[in-house]
């Protein structure tokens, strides 16, 4: 079967006469503020997830459950960050990495997704668990279940991400396809260039695949994750505020903060997938299908944004944390100065540096408390 027997991607047309719709609009938007807002994403995402793993490898003896699960969720994020500039080459230009490249890139991209937004869900109903149901807490709540539950999250985003997997591929779109991507008029052939776009066999496959994705990416990806937040961050407003200790409304102001942002920044884009879904199968005209475009565009970057703003809400905030993180930064600069310092026996100058290492690779022998309380 060769390429013009494919079905790659939905084509709109101006049924009153005059072709193809062009997304010049859409496309401007991208090419012009996209890469902007994608390349602070990128630097402050790779930054701040780096940083919490790096925290949480130092002090590896002062991990609790909800720490197993921040430190995965900062693992999606910084896999996720990393993943977003290829895609974000990928739909302003050709793809030229292959096929290989193309499926791991978009399937890696849904795996992050799906994870890092259940893996949220795992923190508020550890939260929800341990304050909620604090008698119960010490059975329920263990180090070796949290491994167990992160390991059956990552296998969950797998499988679900078979399709995605499956039905990405590098191809070479046909003359009028990359006409009508490219939104000109011109009739000679140009280059080849290669994309890294859905492309299935019939339009029965198109059809179920381009309704069943999105809808699965809402179901699991979003509105899961919401109702148990909702839940379980509402139930520890409610137990907070019936406390008698004087820190509760700042954990209470932390965790309306948590919700706040999770749902500025998801609802507005899952809404205009969930209308893009929903109307899948009725007609729009060109004008409302590229402010469509655009809107989604704009959503999806306000979404992209949680990732950089995790480390902030879910580790900086912590006091812990924010005294951790100093004492890398403190010792490493310590450490630093005494290996540079002139020395006449390099053997001692190595035995400071590697006792400051350890002392603080230790850490402190009691239990820390959780980062979000």
């Amino acid at each position: 079967m060769n390429s013009s027997d494919n079905y790659t991607d939905d084509y709109y047309y101006d049924h009153s006469g005059y072709g193809p719709c062009s997304f010049s609009d859409s496309n401007s938007l991208n090419v012009v503020v996209g890469p902007y807002i994608h390349s602070i994403i990128c630097i402050l995402g790779l930054v701040g997830n780096s940083l919490v793993i790096l925290t949480y490898a130092l002090y590896k003896r002062t991990k609790s459950m909800t720490d197993v699960y921040l430190l995965n969720v900062a693992i999606a994020d910084l896999l996720f960050v990393l993943a977003l500039p290829f895609i974000v080459y990928n739909e302003l230009y050709s793809w030229p990495m292959g096929q290989v490249a193309c499926k791991l890139l978009r399937g890696s991209y849904s795996v992050n997704l799906y994870s890092g937004m259940l893996m949220l869900a795992c923190v508020s109903t550890d939260r929800y668990i341990a304050i909620v149901q604090a008698r119960r807490s010490f059975r329920l709540r263990s180090m070796s279940s949290s491994h167990i539950v992160c390991f059956l999250i990552w296998i969950f985003a797998l499988l679900v991400s078979v399709p995605t997997f499956h039905f990405y591929h590098w191809y070479e779109p046909s003359h009028n396809e990359i006409t009508w991507f490219n939104s000109t008029e011109q009739e000679e052939p140009t280059d080849p260039q290669y994309v890294c776009e859905w492309k299935f066999d019939d339009i029965n496959t198109a059809s179920i695949v381009k309704v069943a994705v999105p809808s699965t990416q809402l179901a699991i990806g979003f509105f899961l994750p919401l109702f148990i937040m909702i839940f379980c961050y509402t139930s520890v407003i409610i137990t907070l505020q019936k406390a008698k200790n004087y820190k509760r409304h700042k954990a209470i102001r932390v965790v309306m903060v948590v919700m706040l942002v999770f749902i500025v920044c998801h609802l507005p884009y899952n809404l205009a997938l969930l209308y893009d879904t929903v109307s899948y199968f009725e007609h729009r005209d060109c004008d409302a299908e590229s402010s469509l475009r655009m809107a989604m565009s704009v959503l999806q970057m306000v979404a992209y944004l949680h990732c950089c703003l995790n480390p902030l809400l879910y580790a900086f905030i912590g006091v812990n944390f924010r005294n951790h993180f100093m004492r890398i930064f403190h010792d490493l600069w310590c450490a630093g100065k005494r290996y540079i310092a002139p020395r006449h026996s390099s053997r001692v100058t190595s035995d400071i540096y590697m006792s400051t290492i350890r002392r603080s690779v230790d850490g402190p022998s009691r239990t820390s408390t959780s980062f979000l309380t």
